[in-house]
């Protein structure tokens, strides 16, 4: 299959509003659980997904935490203005970003951009009882590359560079967004946020700061239902990829080769490499960001296995890694999404694990924009727990590819027997 030429619109489906979950259910492990088995497709609750699963497996869960990304100024003339964090700029390190005090910069989109022309916008807020002033300016869209020491454009267009100064240096940023931000939640839910959606658009086990969408598929387990996998002999481990509002966004071109991916932060730890070798580098994954992080770990070995030395960054994964690469002359050598060179999934990941090793690097820092449509072959990941995806959304390729292109009979299921979709909706194990 020729993946950059997939037409789009050959993954639509006629998705009532009235199907979207606006709110989660009360319980959240009592939420229906589609099963797709070779080809068969049931449905049962979710609270019993350890009976569905073979024992000793290993699971894949995404541990980021969803920030309080929104903030909101408001201009002299009454115009409210939105900036809402995309991804850190100085210091470009999300944990260290988060400890800042006084002064910090972020790459954010703005909301009422054309309000906002020149100056600095400030607001006063009161923080462990004292008054706090939060200044924020925008600058250019450049930053230094300090790898390279070269200016280049580090964000989308539509991403500004917004400095964030604070007249309170014992005040760490952190402690800003929890009591001036406000939890972004998806679009598609058309209402505001509520001091609800604090939690439960949280996973119970999230721990990493940063992302700005939650990773849905975590939303329906519960301590109890953890407990029972434990009790049931699976493995799991933790790995971190930051969610960026990208996950939102539309195809909007014909063909998905005009479609730009958007890059995604992710930290895997050394023992969570060790436990794939010793599960065969086979896993379940919760979730398509644990799905894009275990895939791109594949293109990092085969990346490693000619470049030993690279660095971290250099590790990134492109949205185009799985079906072509750069020949040495300058032309490109077409890929069929299978293995790349012979190169097992145990290798690559042996070849992640000896290059942590070999620099005394606890966990790999890196990033993809990995894209996952028919035509790719998986290698890692050999069952998929994940919600219900948008109509011509890269979601949806991504769950097209896993099941074989059989993403109708489930989705056509899910419409017939009730299922609510998107982010607060149900969910589905896939096992192809």
């Amino acid at each position: 299959m020729d993946t950059k030429h997939i037409h789009i619109s050959d993954y639509q489906y006629d998705l009532p509003d009235d199907r979207i979950a606006k709110f989660p259910i009360a319980q959240r492990d009592h939420s229906k659980l589609l099963l797709y088995n070779q080809g068969k497709v049931g449905e049962d609750v979710f609270y019993h997904l350890k009976d569905h699963l073979p024992q000793g497996a290993l699971m894949i869960f995404n541990n980021t935490k969803v920030i309080q990304a929104r903030m909101y100024f408001m201009k002299s003339t009454g115009a409210r203005i939105e900036a809402f964090l995309m991804e850190p700029a100085a210091p470009t390190d999300y944990e260290q970003i988060f400890q800042t005090r006084g002064h910090c910069a972020w790459y954010c989109m703005i909301g009422n951009l054309k309000k906002w022309k020149e100056g600095s916008l400030a607001r006063s807020y009161e923080i462990k009882g004292r008054s706090l002033t939060l200044t924020i300016t925008r600058k250019s869209q450049q930053k230094e590359d300090q790898a390279e020491g070269n200016l280049q454009l580090s964000a989308p267009a539509t991403h500004h560079w917004i400095e964030f100064d604070w007249d309170a240096e014992d005040i760490s940023f952190s402690e800003i967004l929890e009591d001036m931000g406000e939890l972004p939640i998806p679009p598609y839910l058309n209402r505001e946020t509520q001091e609800s959606d604090k939690t439960t658009y949280q996973t119970v086990y999230s721990k990493i700061k940063g992302s700005v969408a939650a990773p849905t598929a975590g939303l329906h387990f519960t301590n109890d239902v953890l407990k029972s996998l434990d009790e049931h002999g699976i493995d799991r481990e933790e790995v971190t990829l930051h969610v960026g509002a990208g996950t939102f966004k539309p195809v909007k071109s014909q063909e998905i080769e005009d479609h730009d991916m958007h890059t995604e932060y992710i930290c895997v730890h050394q023992q969570t490499l060790e436990k794939l070798l010793r599960h065969d580098a086979s896993a379940i994954a919760v979730g398509t960001t644990s799905v894009r992080t275990l895939e791109s770990l594949y293109y990092m070995g085969v990346y490693l296995s000619e470049h030993p030395d690279a660095s971290e960054a250099e590790l990134h994964v492109s949205q185009w890694a799985p079906y072509e690469r750069m020949r040495e002359d300058g032309t490109t050598e077409q890929l069929d999404g299978g293995l790349i060179d012979g190169i097992t999934s145990m290798q690559a990941i042996q070849n992640v694990l000896d290059y942590l090793k070999r620099n005394q690097l606890g966990a790999l820092h890196s990033s993809t924009q990995i894209i996952i449509a028919p035509g790719y072959e998986y290698k890692i990941v050999k069952m998929l727990i994940t919600n219900f995806h948008q109509p011509q959304s890269t979601l949806l390729l991504l769950v097209s590819a896993f099941v074989h292109g059989d993403w109708r009979k489930i989705y056509d299921y899910a419409l017939a027997h009730d299922f609510r979709f998107l982010s607060y909706g149900d969910s589905s194990l896939l096992i192809p």
